[in-house]
């Protein structure tokens, strides 16, 4: 019930809203949200994009921030070295739209902050949206969780990392587990036997990731 009534507040938000171009809605996004890259900035980078050239500029941090790929409904950047931001325009009802964004950092190893916002840019309750996969979701079904081998690996991930990624071709998210990365590669012999090869995938069913 709580879902039904996000859906009808957000489009109540939204109506008369239309599909708007992900380069309009990247370009209009809050400087808070990238504060290594200005609105200027970030039209600079798509004007280069458009061009063909590569698109990389000077970021606030005395770094490089570059655009890697722009679509009518997807966009994927690199601020600053060591963080990507994707933005995603996803569908709801009656030609309304919402946008995640997924903010990844590599510090050592990957690990991603999913958000959700209006196409106008207001904060919306990812917890209605999305429900997060934990790091339990990775075992093996059928593992021997009895066994002394199982127990010392749990005792290795004892914490989650995860890296979501969107997909620019669909409505896709992909979790990977990575915190077996973290680990020294003598750790993670140890503990790759009980987990999947596989990760988690999402799928956007008009209101959810389900």
């Amino acid at each position: 019930m709580k879902q039904y009534i996000l859906i009808f507040v957000m489009c109540l938000g939204a109506l008369g809203v239309q599909a708007q171009e992900m380069k309009t809605l990247f370009t209009n996004m809050p400087d808070s949200l990238i504060p290594q890259l200005e609105s200027a900035w970030r039209k600079d980078l798509i004007d280069l994009y458009n061009t063909g050239k590569e698109a990389r500029l000077q970021n606030t941090m005395n770094g490089v921030a570059k655009l890697l790929k722009l679509t009518s409904d997807y966009v994927l950047l690199q601020p600053t070295e060591r963080t990507t931001v994707e933005l995603k325009s996803l569908p709801l009802v009656n030609n309304t739209y919402i946008i995640c964004m997924i903010t990844t950092i590599d510090g050592p190893v990957a690990d991603s902050r999913v958000a959700f916002y209006t196409t106008d840019w207001k904060s919306l309750e990812s917890e209605n949206l999305l429900t997060p996969v934990t790091g339990s979701w990775y075992i093996k079904d059928g593992a021997d969780k009895n066994s002394d081998a199982y127990q010392d690996a749990l005792a290795r991930l004892d914490m989650d990392l995860i890296k979501y990624q969107l997909s620019p071709d669909n409505q896709n998210l992909t979790a990977t587990y990575t915190t077996p990365q973290y680990l020294s590669e003598n750790e993670r012999s140890k503990v790759l036997p009980f987990l999947k090869d596989n990760p988690r995938i999402y799928t956007w069913e008009k209101s959810y990731f389900k």
